[in-house]
């Protein structure tokens, strides 16, 4: 989708729209059945909203394509995801309201177990602690670089921020996180020449970080990823003509959210206490992104069952949806992440467009392989949802004379 080109027809209105996301919902059949996570949970609601609305597979980048969190999400927001690229670090500074300037690199940190060898055994070091992740970013902020103002802030978790603060960085630097365990973390590269200065800071960083962890456990070590420098995109107030808000209890999410121009309310950190925000903030907004994680999480950590449970959960809060009365309604993922595999993946994405004006198609069920044979069809791009989005909420002036 062309923004300059939807920019001239979006038009104001009262109308509300609600973007619903279960991270990583799409799934694969597990070992032992012949049903995704989503069509093994028992969804009532979300079977009705099919029933009503219009399905399909959205493709978040292009097909056979694995998405990060990220662009997976600036597609929903109608940012084609391969023109607006932007690391994870940056995301995740303005997730936690990280004053990030135009000098400034970011990174996203894991905090990370390596063996006696040097190899990670556990990427996420067993999930540790926001505490214990606080513990070790005082650690961290004792290591000195040469000319260089050093950030480090906790995110959540396993997960933390590096700022590097200097003048003429780059964000052009390769991760260290190999992606998978029994291998070494990677070196820090220069993808450009004007990346150098700014990989030596980042070795160096690494070492110091490698000798101050080594007596911690299961923390011993960091994996970072995402180098970037803060972009200047147009907003979704200037291209959609949208007052936006995003609920979500993820750090990256909110910063993802806030890139976009959206502001990041404040929630509680459970899924009831996000519902809560929406119906407190619901007149203050046209257009709402609620963002539930653990569904991904789940994913991840190749627990069909548990994927199952919090999609089940999900679906109970639908009722609390409708009574607000939207106008549209919108209700999928980013991106799949089967337990069976346990990662993101290249798969399309079960999609519900609800609204009075979407023509219902045949679909009964909120399931992969029942949105397969949905009116939206069983690999539309991601990005195309934001204009349909906008259709339904009368919101799109008519193109030509």
């Amino acid at each position: 989708m062309d923004l300059d080109f939807i920019k001239k027809l979006a038009k104001p209105s009262s109308t509300k729209m609600m973007l619903l996301v279960l991270d990583g919902v799409g799934g694969l059949p597990g070992n032992n059945g012949d049903r995704t996570e989503l069509e093994t949970a028992h969804t009532p609601n979300l079977d009705i909203l099919a029933e009503q609305g219009k399905c399909g597979l959205h493709k978040p980048v292009d097909v056979g394509i694995t998405p990060g969190s990220g662009p997976a999400h600036l597609s929903l927001f109608g940012y084609d995801p391969v023109k607006y690229q932007v690391g994870r670090g940056v995301l995740s500074a303005l997730g936690i309201d990280f004053d990030l300037t135009l000098k400034d690199v970011a990174a996203r940190g894991n905090f990370c177990t390596v063996d006696d060898k040097g190899k990670v055994t556990d990427r996420r070091a067993g999930r540790i602690s926001t505490e214990k992740n606080k513990e070790l970013c005082d650690i961290l902020r004792k290591i000195e670089l040469p000319n260089t103002k050093l950030f480090i802030e906790t995110v959540k978790e396993h997960r933390f921020l590096l700022v590097l603060r200097n003048e003429n960085l780059s964000g052009e630097i390769s991760d260290t996180d190999p992606q998978v365990v029994d291998k070494e973390p990677l070196e820090p590269e220069a993808k450009s020449a004007k990346a150098e200065k700014t990989a030596e800071l980042v070795f160096e960083f690494i070492r110091q970080a490698r000798e101050k962890l080594s007596d911690q456990n299961p923390a011993n070590m960091v994996l970072l990823r995402g180098f970037s420098k803060r972009p200047d995109w147009p907003s979704m107030k200037e291209i959609f003509k949208l007052n936006a808000a995003a609920i979500a209890t993820y750090p990256m999410y909110r910063g993802v959210a806030k890139l976009v121009g959206m502001e990041a309310l404040k929630t509680g950190k459970t899924v009831e206490e996000e519902f809560e925000t929406l119906e407190k903030k619901w007149k203050d907004y046209d257009y709402f992104y609620l963002h539930i994680k653990s569904t991904d999480s789940a994913g991840e950590d190749g627990d069909f069952q548990r994927k199952v449970r919090v999609i089940e959960e999900a679906d109970k809060q639908i009722p609390r949806i409708l009574d607000l009365v939207p106008d549209v309604l919108i209700v999928t993922g980013d991106h799949s992440t089967p337990s069976f595999i346990g990662s993101h993946s290249w798969h399309p994405v079960p999609v519900i467009v609800w609204s009075k004006f979407c023509l219902s198609d045949k679909v009964n069920s909120f399931g992969e392989r029942a949105c397969m044979t949905g009116g939206l069809g069983p690999q539309f791009p991601g990005v195309d949802l934001m204009p349909l989005v906008m259709a339904n909420a009368l919101r799109l002036e008519k193109f030509g004379a």
